[in-house]
């Protein structure tokens, strides 16, 4: 990417909206976790995670459509919009049936099934919703409108936490209602006030050429979460509800540090798409590479300096979690970069190879962290491990994904 004053301006507007939707999503954060006891969290977090997977089961995938034609055509963007909302309609019987087995296999026992669907409801409909709609702005280069429509998000979520705290009932189903309100209202706003105005039109011929490219995204996006997820459902199945509690504050303040990163990404990727190919060469990849970790462990630096000084500073919860944070030092830099390498293959177009990685990221995961978790689950010398975890995926990532792209830019030359 060249550093000319419109690409600068660009990535600093949306990185505006993930320094608003970060100082937010920690208020937010911190009362949560803070309100519910360890073991609840633990529940919300992965039943929050499960619902993010299945949300990508909506429209099977045709975001991806939606925002190739946002970016390249967006005279289509009404006809492809009518497209989604039907396709939405058509998923929803596969989302509930799915929803019900990961229910039956990991969370029954565990939690009612109403708070549990109501967690699953609000990241299905509400916030993916949302995320729809800031897609088509970021499409259009609209990073303003997106950046607004985010931190308006996170902040209704932060409101419905703060009238969580102040109403006194800390329960799990309390806590679900108010979350599935607070995303439904999101998602209200978007649709009514930042979805560009477009003429819906539905023109049932364009779509069957664009739903073999909106499959394979959409299930390059499932598997790409389930991945990313893996790691809180595990340890809800393996060590229980607190220890879950513990991992998933721990993972939610690491993922603080990727937003500055998935600024980045999308910038990065939009001019990939736009250029149709990647011109840096192998000394400047691993430049981006080297800045992607430094700034992810360095975020998590700070929040260690923060608690060094003041160690109740994020509340009692996160204050016994935090001997977390220093073995997990270098997670954030791998678990980051993993994530470059998914958005790389991405704006390539190269899907099925993306499915392909990210299936073998999905199975080394599972197969480390079961290992980790029967030999050190016990004594809580599991976090140093992770470091090991993420680092082997990193490898794997970068050894499947790098030498494509070479072959690429090869035949880009000839």
């Amino acid at each position: 990417m060249s550093p000319d004053r419109a690409t600068i301006t660009a990535y600093l507007t949306i990185l505006s909206g993930s320094a608003g939707r970060l100082v937010i999503s920690l208020v937010y954060f911190l009362i949560v976790a803070n309100t519910l006891t360890l073991g609840a969290f633990g529940i919300f977090a992965t039943a929050s995670a499960t619902g993010v997977i299945l949300s990508r089961l909506l429209a099977f995938g045709f975001v991806s459509p939606v925002y190739r034609v946002a970016t390249v055509k967006p005279r289509l963007l009404g006809s492809y919009l009518a497209g989604f909302a039907a396709l939405s309609f058509a998923s929803l019987p596969l989302i509930a049936l799915a929803g019900w087995a990961v229910y039956a296999l990991l969370f029954a026992g565990k939690v009612a099934p109403l708070p549990f669907a109501l967690i699953v409801l609000a990241e299905v409909i509400g916030w993916r919703l949302v995320e729809l709609v800031a897609i088509v702005n970021n499409g259009m280069r609209r990073f303003g409108r997106a950046a607004q429509l985010v931190i308006l998000g996170s902040g209704l979520r932060t409101l419905a936490a703060i009238g969580f705290w102040l109403h006194g009932q800390a329960t799990l189903e309390s806590w679900a209602l108010a979350y599935l309100g607070a995303t439904l209202l999101s998602a209200a706003i978007a649709l009514l006030a930042y979805l560009p105005r477009v003429r819906l039109r539905l023109r049932t011929a364009l779509y069957p050429r664009r739903m073999a490219d909106a499959v394979t995204a959409g299930a390059a996006d499932i598997l790409f979460y389930v991945q990313a997820e893996l790691d809180k459902l595990l340890m809800l199945a393996l060590a229980g509800e607190r220890v879950a509690g513990l991992y998933a504050i721990a993972m939610r303040v690491i993922d603080l540090t990727a937003m500055p990163v998935r600024s980045f990404n999308q910038m990065f990727v939009q001019k990939i798409m736009a250029d149709r190919g990647i011109a840096a060469g192998i000394g400047r990849r691993a430049l981006i590479e080297i800045a992607i970790a430094t700034v992810s462990v360095a975020g998590l630096v700070a929040i260690l300096v923060l608690l060094a000084l003041f160690p109740r500073a994020l509340g009692g919860n996160v204050a016994q979690a935090a001997y977390l944070f220093l073995p997990m030092l270098l997670v954030p830099a791998f678990r980051n970069l993993v994530e470059y390498h998914a958005e790389l293959l991405y704006a390539r177009e190269r899907t099925g190879t993306r499915i392909l990685l990210l299936c073998a990221i999905a199975a080394l995961k599972a197969g480390l962290m079961s290992w980790v978790m029967a030999r050190h689950g016990a004594d809580e010398a599991w976090a140093i491990w992770m470091n090991l975890v993420f680092g082997l995926i990193y490898l794997l990532s970068a050894a499947l994904t790098y030498p494509l792209l070479r072959r690429d830019r090869r035949r880009a030359r000839a």
